[in-house]
């Protein structure tokens, strides 16, 4: 039997989704299905997609008292009927979590499963791009939305705004420029962290590089430009100073061009904002009473 693996904090945020869908109790179940029925809950998929959430799913249920048996390995192409996880307890308690479980399986393994699609989708034609997701993530989800990221293959980036130093645009409307932002971070931030500058152009990329950041996000650029840029770099021995990633508008219909163009990472937004739930169900079977 395998166990969900849920940190402490974890725990808590799920009690408390739990709270706020029961309210004071779930009315229909305590009119409708005796207190002391028993049943099982099989929770499997329709489509055929990446297993995650599973971990989460099985917690909402033993925060209800019931038994889970996790039946599948997260990060695995699972095929649809194919058992994920099976919950035995108190037919309240698991009608109690359905709602919840299925939402955020569903979420998760929607995120998982088009990464998942991306990151095969380069490999299949030999390209060693990485592929990030963004901080484009619900209040509240970002760690289970990352983590799902991850179990498709790819990369969770910056989760928060500790992470790493990462200079934007906005940032650099308040600076003389880049070399200037680079200067102050290296000087007040601790050597651990990553610098990386969000560009624009071709000019700011150079001008990064040259004032020594680790990583260049180029910035809503698009493809014919990003292998320009990177022409560029080599062309003055700056390339192997610096990782480079591709980000903005970057979505499953057109990665294989921005990665073909060269770049180390393309970091994309859709992964986490407009993906898609996977069609997830959980079938109940009554099972003696006593």
């Amino acid at each position: 039997m395998m166990r969900p693996n849920i940190d402490i904090l974890l725990w808590g945020r799920l009690r408390d989704y739990l709270e706020e869908d029961l309210g004071y109790g779930d009315v229909t179940s305590m009119a409708l299905i005796p207190e002391d029925q028993k049943a099982r809950g099989t929770l499997f998929y329709r489509e055929r997609g990446v297993a995650s959430g599973l971990a989460e799913a099985a917690a909402v249920f033993e925060l209800l008292g019931c038994d889970v048996d996790l039946k599948a390995e997260e990060g695995r192409w699972v095929e649809p009927g194919e058992p994920l996880l099976v919950a035995v307890g108190r037919a309240r308690s698991l009608l109690a979590g359905e709602r919840l479980a299925l939402n955020l399986v569903g979420h998760m393994a929607g995120i998982a499963t088009q990464t998942r699609q991306v990151v095969d989708e380069l490999a299949n034609r030999g390209l060693s791009t990485r592929v990030a997701a963004t901080r484009k993530t619900l209040p509240g989800l970002r760690e289970l939305e990352k983590k799902a990221v991850v179990q498709g293959g790819g990369d969770p980036h910056r989760f928060r705004l500790d992470d790493c130093v990462l200079i934007k645009d906005n940032h650099l409307r308040l600076l003389p420029g880049v070399g200037e932002a680079v200067r102050l971070a290296r000087e007040r931030v601790s050597f651990t962290k990553k610098i990386e500058v969000e560009v624009g152009d071709v000019a700011g990329a150079v001008e990064a590089a040259e004032a020594g950041a680790d990583i260049v996000m180029l910035d809503n650029m698009g493809p014919d430009e990003v292998r320009e840029c990177l022409g560029v770099l080599e062309s003055k021995g700056l390339r192997g100073r610096v990782v480079v990633e591709a980000s903005g508008g970057i979505k499953p219909s057109n990665v294989v061009q921005y990665a073909e163009a060269g770049v180390d990472v393309v970091s994309m937004g859709s992964l986490t904002h407009s993906v898609r739930s996977l069609d997830v169900k959980l079938e109940i079977e009554m099972l003696p009473r006593g």
